[in-house]
């Protein structure tokens, strides 16, 4: 076997979703992410990890050595290596094995707090799931296309909290808690997202004027970034779906997974020989 044919066999196995051997790579990997998750959970409980460090460790070095094989193998079997390791989900593998490594170069105690740090970073590792999860890279791409409008809209809201809290800040001083702007920023921030956590409330009559109208202000825009993101799901759905056409009719809007025309009833190409990949 050649190594270039060793090359394909691995990339149709680990970027690909719609073989046998992808279907049952994706699964082992997902397992093992879920039980190094599980790992991380109970290293945090002082109970748990008392009696169970040592075999605690042995099981975080076991998935890092696993991880650190997948990434090493989609770098060697990836048409663009460089690609994938600057694109999201490259970033996102090296994240997972990272901490681990690092915490090996912390030995001393005096770095406990760093250590504690870099191992909770492992949390990262649930991103890997991403792109296993059912349209996620659909989900992903909306927020790429709604990015400008979104910013624009929290750049909004950046002013408004702003004004609010120097008004507020002004009203009713450091006498009443508002002890400086970026205080009273928080307080509008809180106030503007409907949260109202309490522990700083207006206490002049004008104080409370400004906090109705900031809460009424916060029922007025909150759906605003929820009706953007959806506009651009609808719009990607509907851009995915016109990918897989009818070799009779030439009709679109079919599913990823279809197998028959929803128009005429003709058979649709095998799912297995489109080409459907999770990252590049």
């Amino acid at each position: 076997m050649t190594d270039n044919s060793v090359k394909h066999t691995l990339y149709v196995t680990i970027f690909g979703t719609h073989t046998r051997a992808g279907k049952t790579f994706d699964i082992a990997l997902i397992i093992a992410i879920m039980s190094s998750l599980v790992v991380l959970v109970l290293d945090s409980i002082p109970s748990i990890s008392a009696q169970w460090s040592r075999e605690l460790k042995y099981l975080e070095y076991m998935f890092t050595g696993l991880f650190t094989i997948e990434y090493m193998l989609r770098l060697y079997c990836s048409p663009k290596p460089m690609a994938y390791a600057k694109s999201f989900y490259g970033v996102v593998d090296l994240l997972a094995i990272l901490p681990t490594y690092l915490v090996l170069f912390f030995p001393s105690a005096s770095f406990m707090g760093v250590i504690r740090a870099l191992r909770v970073m492992r949390i990262f590792r649930i991103l890997k799931l991403v792109r296993y999860l059912q349209e996620s890279n659909i989900l992903l791409r909306s927020l790429l296309m709604a990015r400008r409008k979104i910013f624009i809209f929290f750049t909004t809201v950046a002013i408004l909290v702003t004004i609010f809290g120097s008004l507020i800040f002004v009203i009713e001083g450091p006498e009443n808690g508002f002890t400086s702007i970026p205080m009273s920023i928080y307080w509008a921030i809180v106030t503007i997202t409907t949260v109202g956590y309490g522990d700083l409330v207006p206490q002049t009559g004008l104080g409370k004027a400004i906090a109705s109208l900031t809460m009424l202000m916060g029922y007025s825009i909150l759906a605003v970034p929820t009706g953007i993101f959806t506009a651009e799901l609808h719009q990607e759905m509907q851009s995915h779906k016109s990918l897989v056409k009818c070799p009779n009719c030439s009709q679109s809007g079919h599913d990823s997974d279809a197998m028959h025309c929803k128009h005429c009833g003709g058979e649709l190409a095998d799912p297995d020989q489109r080409v459907v990949t999770n990252e590049e």
